[in-house]
């Protein structure tokens, strides 16, 4: 029996991660499917290329009974995948994945991390700190912003020239790769 994989996605992303493990599943290169994919927002952009792509949707937002909501919406999950979602997990569904709860950061952690750290923010900062390479890395989610152990990592050099855009597009690309292969790992226990 495959995998379930549920994936909870933020209020503003394209949905490019979420939709990367979808197409990994579907193409057989994930040995999983997509359970469901849960926004706090019908409005989200990602839930409606999830839509589009035929998965199961739902939302949930943020209120007295999230917990428990976010719960039975990934009931059946094996693992949950953060495709831009930007809030902490609650603890009680970190715990409730026998495989983790696992996200995925435009930068090579532990460097250009941690709350704030999102988007064109993390690629301003990698180009003002000097920093030769970048690249992403997904991660085992905890109750701290980005300190998980690290799954894996994928690297690419900044070049001269590089702006926030530029780096972005090449670490996205980066990213559609690794998100998909460090389920796969975990999955197989790594």
């Amino acid at each position: 029996m495959k995998a379930g994989i549920g994936i909870l996605v933020g209020p503003r992303g394209r949905g490019s991660n979420m939709a990367a493990l979808a197409r990994a599943c579907a193409e057989g290169r994930l040995d999983a499917d997509v359970k469901r994919v849960v926004a706090a927002s019908a409005e989200a952009p990602a839930l409606g290329v999830a839509r589009e792509m035929g998965l199961p949707t739902a939302v949930v937002a943020p209120g007295e009974h999230y917990t428990e909501e976010l719960l039975g919406a990934f009931a059946g999950c094996d693992v949950l995948c953060l495709a831009g979602f930007l809030r902490l997990i609650p603890d009680a569904v970190l715990h409730s994945f026998p495989k983790g709860v696992l996200n995925i950061h435009p930068s090579l952690l532990p460097k250009f991390g941690g709350k704030g750290m999102y988007g064109l923010r993390v690629h301003k900062a990698v180009l003002e700190a000097g920093e030769l390479e970048s690249g992403c890395t997904v991660h085992l989610v905890t109750s701290e912003y980005d300190e998980g152990p690290v799954v894996l990592q994928k690297r690419c050099p900044v070049e001269p020239g590089d702006t926030p855009e530029t780096l972005a597009a090449r670490v996205l690309k980066l990213e559609h790769q690794a998100f998909p292969e460090a389920v796969a790992m975990v999955l197989r226990g790594r």
